[in-house]
C-alpha cells in the first residue's frame, strides 16, 4: 500500500472547487490546490513546491476522478520514469486517452522541466501511459472552455505530438475532435479543434507562435474574435 500527496491544478474552471472535493473524497485525504497562477510552466513548478514527497498525484482543474479509483493499488514510478498518465474519457467525442488524465509525477522532474509547447512533454526521463481509465476530463464547462480544449489539443496534434504519438493515431484523434457532437458545448469543442488545425498551419512558418497556446489572454481574445463574447461560466 502506498500513500501519495495530491495536487489539483486549476486556473479558471467553473467546476474546479467541486472536482477538488470529489478528488479528496476518492483519494481519501487532503488534496492541495494551486489556483490561478499565470504561466503554465510556472504553475506546474509551483505544484512541486507544495508537496512533501517526491512522487505525487497531479490532476487538472477539470478532471472528474472515477470514484472507484483505488489509490492504494498504485505502484510508485520505476527508476527512470518521470510521470505516469492514466486515461480520461472525453465527454464530447468518445475518445479515451491520456488527454486530461490523472498523473503520478516526480517533484524533481517538474523542477528540471525543459521547454516544450505541451509543457509536461519536456519532463526529463520516461513517461508511462497506463491502460486504466481514471475518470472524465470535464473541460466542456462553458463555450469558451470547450473551444479552448479543442483548439489547444488539435493545434498540438496537427503540429506533431511531442509525446511521439504515431501519425495514424494523431489523425484519428484530430478527426474525432473536429467532428465532436456529444455532450454539452460539443459544437464549440469541434469549432475549437478546427480553429486549432488552422492555427497550426498558420504558425508552421513561425514556430514561436505556438507559445500562444499557453497564454490564457491570447486564447480568450482569439475565441471572442471568432465566436463572440460567450459566457465563460457554465
Amino acid at each position: 500500500m502506498n500513500s501519495f500527496d495530491a495536487v489539483l491544478l486549476s486556473y479558471d474552471e467553473p467546476m474546479a472547487t467541486s472536482l477538488h472535493s470529489r478528488l479528496q473524497r476518492t483519494l481519501g485525504g487532503a488534496v492541495k490546490r494551486v489556483h490561478g497562477v499565470h504561466g503554465m510552466r510556472r504553475a506546474y513548478r509551483l505544484c512541486a513546491e507544495v508537496v512533501d514527497h517526491e512522487q505525487f498525484f497531479l490532476a487538472d482543474g477539470d478532471f472528474a476522478i472515477d470514484t472507484g479509483f483505488d489509490p492504494a493499488s498504485v505502484e510508485p514510478l520505476d527508476e527512470g520514469a518521470s510521470m505516469r498518465v492514466w486515461r480520461a474519457v472525453n465527454p464530447v467525442n468518445g475518445l479515451t486517452y491520456g488527454y486530461g488524465g490523472l498523473k503520478l509525477i516526480r517533484r524533481s522532474a517538474l523542477r528540471e522541466m525543459g521547454e516544450a509547447v505541451d509543457v509536461l512533454a519536456a519532463l526529463p526521463g520516461r513517461i508511462e501511459f497506463a491502460q486504466q481509465t481514471a475518470g472524465i476530463t470535464r473541460f466542456n464547462q462553458s463555450p469558451f472552455h470547450a473551444w479552448k480544449a479543442g483548439f489547444r489539443e488539435c493545434a498540438m496534434l496537427a503540429r506533431g505530438s511531442e509525446y511521439g504519438m504515431a501519425d495514424d493515431d494523431a489523425r484519428r484523434r484530430l478527426e474525432a475532435w473536429t467532428t465532436s457532437r456529444s455532450g454539452e458545448f460539443a459544437a464549440y469543442a469541434a469549432a475549437g479543434a478546427r480553429d486549432g488545425v488552422a492555427f497550426a498551419r498558420e504558425a508552421a512558418c513561425a514556430p514561436q507562435r505556438f507559445g500562444h497556446l499557453n497564454d490564457p489572454a491570447w486564447l480568450r481574445a482569439r475565441f471572442t474574435t471568432a465566436h463572440g463574447d460567450q459566457a465563460v461560466a457554465g
